[in-house]
C-alpha cells in the first residue's frame, strides 16, 4: 500500500510550476487591463492544477501496465514501483479530473462562456489519452505540442479571457513564453528518458530527434520563451520586462544541456527550469502591477 508521502510523490512531477505558471501569466494581464477578478482566478487555478495531477497520475498508470517505467531514471512511479495498484492510480486520475470539471463548470457558469466547456472536455481528453488509449500520442512524438497548446496557450489566454472577456496580444506572448518553458521541462524529461523509451517503443519527440537534437530543441525552447517576454512587454508596458530576471535560473541547466548532461544530472535540469518557468511569470506579473500603478 502507498503512503501519503508517495502518493504525494506520484503527483508531483512539474505539477506546481506548470500549474501555477500559466494563471499568474494570465491573471497578471487582467491586472494589467483592469479587469482582475480574484474568485475566477482561483477557479483557474483549480482547474490547472487539478489537471496537472490527473495528467501525472494517468501517466503513471498508463506507462506502468505498458511497462514503461519499468527500468527508470527519474522521480517515484506508483504503478511502475509497484507501491500501488493500477486501479487505485486510474481513480486518482479521474477523481483529478473530475475536480477540474467542476471547477472548470463553475467558471463557465461565472462568466457565460459556454463554448469553454469544449476547452475543458478536451483539455481532459488530450491529458489521459497522452499515454492512455490504444493509440497514446506522447507516444508518437506529440507530447510537446500538447503541453504548449493547453498548458500554454490555452491555460494563459483562458484565465484571461474568463476575467477580460477578451485575449489582449500580451496574453497570447505571455502564453508562447509560458508553453515554450513548460514544453522545454518535458523535453529535458524525455531526453532523460530517450534510451528506456526507446526500448519501450516510446517514440517521443526526443526519440525521433535523437540526443543532440533534443538537447538543440531544449535550448530554443528557452531562447523561444525570452522572446515571448520581450513581446509581452512590447504589447503592454516595459516593466514586464522584469519577467528576463527568471531566464537567470536556466543558465545552469542550458550549460547542463549542452554539456552532455546525462540521467540523473538531467533531474536537476528539469527541477530548475520548472522554477525558472515560475519565476519568470512572477516577474511578468509583478511587471503589469507596477506598470498598472505607475
Amino acid at each position: 500500500m502507498a503512503t501519503l508521502g508517495q502518493w504525494v510523490e506520484g503527483a508531483r512531477p512539474r505539477t506546481l510550476p506548470a500549474a501555477v505558471a500559466p494563471v499568474l501569466a494570465g491573471t497578471g494581464v487582467a491586472w494589467w487591463v483592469d479587469s482582475f477578478m480574484p474568485v475566477r482566478a482561483l477557479l483557474a487555478l483549480v482547474v490547472s492544477l487539478a489537471l496537472q495531477v490527473g495528467v501525472n497520475y494517468a501517466n503513471d498508470y498508463s506507462d506502468g501496465v505498458r511497462g514503461t517505467d519499468a527500468d527508470r531514471v527519474g522521480p517515484l512511479r506508483l504503478v511502475g514501483s509497484g507501491v500501488a495498484a493500477p486501479g487505485l492510480v486510474k481513480r486518482a486520475a479521474f477523481a483529478a479530473f473530475g475536480v477540474a470539471a467542476v471547477a472548470g463548470l463553475v467558471l463557465v457558469v461565472l462568466s457565460g462562456q459556454w463554448w469553454l466547456l469544449a476547452l475543458g472536455a478536451a483539455s481532459i481528453l488530450a491529458a489521459w489519452f497522452y499515454t492512455g488509449g490504444s493509440r497514446p500520442y506522447g507516444y508518437a512524438g506529440l507530447g510537446e505540442l500538447f503541453v504548449f497548446v493547453f498548458f500554454g496557450l490555452a491555460a494563459v489566454c483562458g484565465t484571461t479571457y474568463v476575467q477580460v472577456g477578451s485575449v489582449p496580444w500580451a496574453a497570447v506572448a505571455a502564453a508562447v513564453s509560458v508553453g515554450a518553458l513548460a514544453c522545454a521541462i518535458l523535453v529535458a524529461n524525455n531526453l532523460r528518458d530517450i534510451a528506456g523509451d526507446e526500448v519501450a517503443g516510446k517514440r517521443t519527440l526526443a526519440v525521433r530527434l535523437g540526443d543532440s537534437g533534443t538537447r538543440t530543441l531544449y535550448v530554443g525552447l528557452v531562447v523561444l520563451a525570452l522572446g515571448g517576454v520581450v513581446a509581452a512587454s512590447g504589447l503592454s508596458t516595459w516593466w514586464a520586462l522584469l519577467g528576463l530576471g527568471g531566464f537567470v535560473l536556466v543558465a545552469g541547466p542550458v550549460r547542463g544541456v549542452l554539456s552532455g548532461a546525462k540521467g540523473k544530472e538531467l533531474i536537476g535540469v528539469l527541477k530548475l527550469t520548472g522554477v525558472a518557468e515560475l519565476a519568470v511569470t512572477v516577474g511578468l506579473t509583478v511587471g503589469w502591477v507596477l506598470g498598472r500603478a505607475l
